[in-house]
């Protein structure tokens, strides 16, 4: 197999940083800590653990309901996730058992709320015959990231057709830097069929990701059922390329059986030419058919009842309203919307913001508080309802700005967190530092975390794993780490980093090689490992 002279130089890199750390990396039994992304605080042993066949769930001392299926679901797939799918039917020894978990929850709460507890206990002692590891959280949602921690402590030992855990004991305190750690997808590009959107959300939930941003329409379709407008989907691709209600609940609910957030968006006005489809009267002409038209009632009536529908579905205390790119031309060569301009004696611009507060004001009636894109805040600052989040995306300085006015911040800046962009290597997606050049506690407090954002133009089910992931992961651990615990020079978690793509392998996740730019094959035969 051929490489061109830059990916080869690249490669060779990526395999000396491999060697150098493949011993404290991988080497198993010497207790390395492998867990991504890393803890706040931890400690281990050195001893050898196995885990007994009939591993329990128990749940002594908790307040959270012994018949809550969120738990025991979340429990029965860890124990899926360690087993990896081999056969587990060798003899587990007499001592060093580790029979089980106990999971104690302070809250009997499992409402799935922004900014939730999600930090943790974990201890697995290395005493006894028949040994249980202890979490401990103030809400179910903690103790799901504790399961997912102490899944990555277990191994498959081949030899003995068991599972084990290394180096313990175990001390593990744990917490999230930001409380919105996000992952866009675009649905409107490219149709992603229901089983795609859930291997996404099982795959977000290992490397702890809370909130998935769905972008469901754009100009090229609109694939959801809208019961106020039901003619609105007509603006599909074809037929079959379509979500129902139901649908919609059903991934609301598999993400928050996992501890995911979901984020709606409808980007308005502009980005909006699939919504005349179905209802023409949206277009301020059948030649000219964006942005939606300003000046008819009836616009806002249908976002009004798109959003109503919305609240049925989509929980989340956030709506994401667009605001980005829009081109108001259209609105100036159609006379009667010309028209209706010089009687309100607007320009385009000052139609522009109208637009983005009404709809605020209708997001705000039915329960949501609003996220737009930067341009909202680039063209009207403190205008913006005082609520409102700004979604960072056209580059860097924009959430100084952004916090130093009072409003609160998303960062997605595109040179760095556009997982679309394949020449985005995995280092710059770990060094992006949301809060540079903030340096005021109460200004770092108003940016509320992080996404990466997987736009559909040129990915569709066929290969968006292997294009959000690994990368995803390294801006993972930069949203849930400690800025201390954070490796200066990305060289240094590569083997780490490295392992937990092997993981995901492991897990039916299509990772894609770290020895490469986005979505890069595999530069040799090999180990995964050195990949």
């Amino acid at each position: 197999m051929l490489m061109g002279k830059g990916n080869r130089g690249r490669g060779i890199l990526l395999l000396l940083g491999f060697l150098a750390c493949f011993e404290a990396a991988f080497g198993g039994e010497d207790g390395a800590v492998n867990l991504w992304p890393m803890p706040k605080s931890v400690s281990h042993g050195s001893r050898t653990l196995s885990l007994s066949k009939d591993f329990k769930l128990t749940t002594q001392g908790s307040k959270y309901p012994d018949d809550s299926s969120l738990l025991k679901e979340a429990f029965k797939r860890m124990v899926d996730v360690v087993q990896v799918n081999h056969i587990v039917d060798g003899r587990v020894p007499n001592s060093m058992v580790l029979a089980g978990l106990n999971v104690a929850i302070s809250s009997a709460d499992d409402v799935l709320k922004f900014g939730v507890n999600e930090s943790y206990k974990l201890h697995v002692p290395a005493v006894g015959s028949l040994i249980y590891a202890n979490i401990e959280a103030k809400t179910v949602y903690g103790a799901l990231h504790a399961l997912e921690t102490f899944s990555q402590l277990c191994h498959f030992n081949f030899d003995k057709r068991i599972v084990e855990l290394y180096a313990a004991p175990w001390s593990i305190f744990d917490k999230p830097r930001f409380p919105f750690r996000g992952l866009l997808i675009d649905t409107s590009r490219h149709y992603l069929p229901l089983p795609v959107i859930k291997v996404v959300i099982d795959s977000m939930a290992y490397s702890k990701l809370n909130v998935l941003h769905w972008h469901i329409v754009d100009e090229q379709s609109f694939p959801l059922e809208i019961p106020s407008y039901p003619r609105l989907w007509s603006g599909s691709y074809s037929y079959s390329e379509r979500y129902t209600v139901a649908d919609a609940l059903e991934i609301v609910q598999y993400a928050q059986r996992r501890g995911i957030n979901v984020l709606a968006e409808i980007d308005i006005p502009g980005h909006a030419r699939s919504w005349g489809v179905g209802y023409p009267a949206l277009w301020p002409s059948t030649e000219c058919n964006q942005p939606l038209d300003v000046s008819n009632e009836f616009t806002f009536k249908v976002i009004d009842g798109i959003l109503s529908d919305f609240s049925k579905i989509f929980k989340f205390k956030f709506v994401h309203l667009g605001g980005d790119e829009v081109n108001t031309s259209c609105w100036s060569n159609t006379p009667h919307v010309k028209e209706w301009l010089n009687k309100h004696g607007m320009n385009e611009s000052e139609a522009y913001k109208y637009f983005v507060l009404r709809a605020q004001k209708i997001a705000i009636s039915h329960g949501y508080e609003v996220v737009n894109w930067e341009e909202t805040f680039n063209n009207f600052g403190r205008q913006l309802n005082p609520e409102t989040v700004v979604h960072n995306w056209l580059g860097g300085g924009v959430a100084k700005k952004v916090v130093a006015a009072g409003l609160r911040c998303i960062v997605s800046n595109q040179d760095k967190w556009y997982l679309d962009h394949l020449d985005a290597t995995w280092e710059g997606f770990y060094m992006n530092e949301p809060l540079i050049n903030i340096t005021e506690p109460e200004e770092q407090k108003r940016v509320i975390g992080g996404e990466v954002c997987m736009w559909g133009e040129h990915i569709d089910a066929s290969d968006i794993e292997q294009t959000i992931w690994p990368r995803a992961a390294a801006a993972a651990e930069r949203l849930w780490t400690p800025l201390e615990k954070l490796a200066n020079d990305p060289t240094r978690v590569t083997g780490r980093l490295a392992r937990f793509r092997c993981l995901l392998n492991q897990r039916g996740i299509a990772a894609a090689p770290l020895a490469g730019l986005g979505r890069a094959v595999p530069i040799e035969p090999g180990s995964c490992l050195k990949q």
